[in-house]
């Protein structure tokens, strides 16, 4: 079992199982919601359990995917898929040790111009 919150608590989960390799994401939109790239864990939808969800708000970020985030202190802490049956957790929301590694990098054409990705794991134009 894995805990984890956005920066004030007013949103808190547990995670159960294992968690997929995290994926660092570098879109237009998780480099606007994160303010750099975002990377993100994801288990399927029903291993994930809110512990408060005070602060949880939803916001619809294309016709087919919404984010979730922290209203009282702006965490990013989740991305769906309409359908898919999965929740993409920030992986830096998690506590403690994670005992992950990034496998990927992905959207990589919509990358900030600032920075480089010089780690040498794979890289997709794309999704």
């Amino acid at each position: 079992m894995k805990t984890g919150s956005c920066l004030c608590g007013a949103v808190t989960f547990e995670v159960s199982g294992d968690l997929r390799p995290s994926v660092a994401c570098h879109c237009t939109q998780c480099r606007k919601t994160s303010g750099h790239y975002w990377s993100a864990t994801q288990v399927p939808s029903d291993r994930l359990t809110l512990t408060r969800s005070d602060g949880l708000q939803w916001y619809q970020s294309s016709p087919t995917a919404r984010r979730g985030f922290c209203s009282v202190c702006g965490s990013s802490l989740f991305w769906e898929m309409d359908g898919e049956g999965a929740t993409s957790i920030g992986t830096g929301t998690l506590d403690g040790d994670t005992g992950l590694h990034t496998e990927k990098h992905i959207f990589v054409a919509d990358k900030g111009d600032y920075y480089e990705i010089a780690d040498g794991l794979p890289q997709k134009e794309q999704g």
